[in-house]
């Protein structure tokens, strides 16, 4: 890293700005926007000097200097700011460039791993955040932490104090929504696959079973018949559907248990099995209720609909071309994510199927991640000395060659309003980030960094929402509107 010091310094720091004579003669776009990360650049970081008593070299600075926001600084709202004819060449003008007597630095979209040890030495100098957000309007009020390993579900139960999370270290934590302590941990010996609160009532998915609280008897449930991890759970027309990873298919066939059903009686106090939907070949991760629908998600690449009230399936949507992660019901929209990097919103015909009426490309999203695939171990093969992603409970393989395009892309959706009452749709990728976009232009509004995959999201009152990765669980807020006179 080139430093601004003394005289020695100056000449190195007077090149990089643009005026060896050796560099190509073209001004350097990206720093025209603000955006040049390139040290040394072969570009001009330099307006070109105009002929004497021009209107360019007769005028004044533009003095704006205002930052832009953040949708434009992210290319959501068209194209970035370039520099202006009136824009003189004065170092205490520009972005990322130094000058003689102090440094503006223009931040990356990288987390300081020095601040993070806590042993940063450059101080507000970094080029690097020293926040675990970017972007304005929230903030995190709180880090809390107690798992081992990945949370795989954050559950708010409504009008309850307390907050609950579950991890694939295989506890499930009670924690004071005041105080934010521990009060209790429960051994569930599984991987928590996920969790929801519905009334009185929480479920955890675990592998081969659902466990089921009533908070306020404390009565325990556990609710056998899945086959595998229960990766996804909703409750709809008073009934409890799981989605599981299944029994395997035959070579030709839907998968068996893929979605399971149960119905509470009152009389007997217990839950029963109500039905099992088949339909998917591959498990099934993701389920929505909303329209007097069911919608379900699955690796096979597909949506299905099903009819809450005959629970048959009405239509299947294909036009994703990877696993189907997460499904949100936003007015009349259904919203769906997938390892394809894609956000689909799907809207109701004159006929009442679904079709795509916008796609959101998330390309830049190309970490290549394991563990973002659910509950899957690489295991060698020293025989012909190659790689399969296996399943824990199967005996069913893929091949390693595969994991390119299942090892990235979108995990999770959660909608809310902040506090001005203005949608916003918040988006776990597994880049380690949570994406906020405003609804419906997707402009970005700001980014949530975490060490590890973020895998749990959920919303709160009054602004409130988490978000949990295997370091524990973070807790934000959005800010209160300023009041205007």
């Amino acid at each position: 890293m080139d430093l601004d010091g003394g005289a020695g310094n100056n000449k190195r720091v007077f090149n990089r700005l643009g005026t060896d004579t050796s560099k190509n003669q073209k001004v350097c776009f990206h720093w025209r926007a603000g955006k040049c990360t390139r040290f040394p650049c072969s570009f001009l970081h330099s307006e070109p000097s105009h002929p004497s008593g021009s209107a360019a070299a007769s005028s004044t600075a533009n003095g704006s200097g205002a930052p832009k926001r953040f949708a434009d600084d992210s290319g959501f709202s068209g194209s970035a700011q370039r520099r202006g004819p009136n824009f003189k060449n004065n170092h205490n003008n520009s972005w990322g460039r130094m000058g003689a007597n102090n440094k503006v630095v223009r931040k990356t979209e990288k987390v300081c791993n020095y601040w993070v040890q806590g042993n940063c030495t450059f101080g507000d100098k970094c080029k690097f955040l020293h926040s675990w957000s970017l972007g304005e309007g929230f903030s995190m009020l709180n880090h809390l932490d107690g798992h081992q390993k990945l949370l795989s579900g954050i559950v708010l139960p409504a009008g309850m104090d307390k907050l609950f999370t579950g991890s694939k270290d295989e506890t499930l934590r009670a924690w004071d929504a005041n105080s934010g302590q521990c009060t209790g941990v429960i051994n569930l010996g599984g991987e928590v696959g996920c969790m929801i609160s519905e009334g009185l009532w929480l479920f955890v998915g675990i592998p081969n079973a659902v466990k089921a609280w009533n908070t306020q008897t404390n009565q325990e449930f556990s609710l056998s018949g899945p086959a595998g991890q229960v990766y996804a759970l909703i409750v709809g027309n008073s009934l409890l559907f799981a989605g599981t990873q299944g029994q395997s298919p035959s070579i030709i066939g839907f998968l068996q248990e893929g979605i399971l059903a149960w119905k509470f009686n009152a009389v007997t106090n217990s839950f029963e099995p109500a039905a099992s939907l088949k339909g998917h070949t591959l498990p099934v991760v993701s389920l929505m209720v909303g329209a007097n629908r069911l919608y379900s998600g699955s690796m096979d690449h597909s949506i299905k609909v099903w009819s809450l009230e005959t629970l048959q399936c009405l239509q299947t949507l294909t036009e994703h071309t990877n696993v189907v992660m997460s499904l949100l019901c936003w007015d009349q929209f259904l919203l769906s994510c997938s390892l394809d990097q894609t956000i689909k919103v799907w809207v109701a015909t004159e006929n009442g199927n679904l079709e795509v009426t916008y796609t959101h490309n998330e390309e830049h999203v190309c970490c290549i991640n394991i563990s973002c695939m659910p509950y899957f171990d690489l295991m060698p093969i020293s025989s012909k000395n190659k790689r399969v992603l296996r399943e824990r409970s199967s005996c069913s393989a893929f091949e390693f060659s595969k994991l390119p395009s299942w090892g990235k892309g979108l995990l999770n959706l959660r909608g809310m309003h902040d506090l001005e009452s203005k949608p916003v749709l918040l988006c776990a990728c597994n880049d380690n980030y949570v994406r906020l976009y405003d609804l419906p232009s997707f402009s970005e509004r700001g980014k949530i960094f975490a060490k590890q995959e973020i895998r749990a999201i959920e919303v709160g009152p009054s602004g409130l929402f988490f978000t949990g990765d295997g370091t524990g669980f973070k807790v934000w807020k959005w800010a209160e509107p300023v009041a205007t006179t």
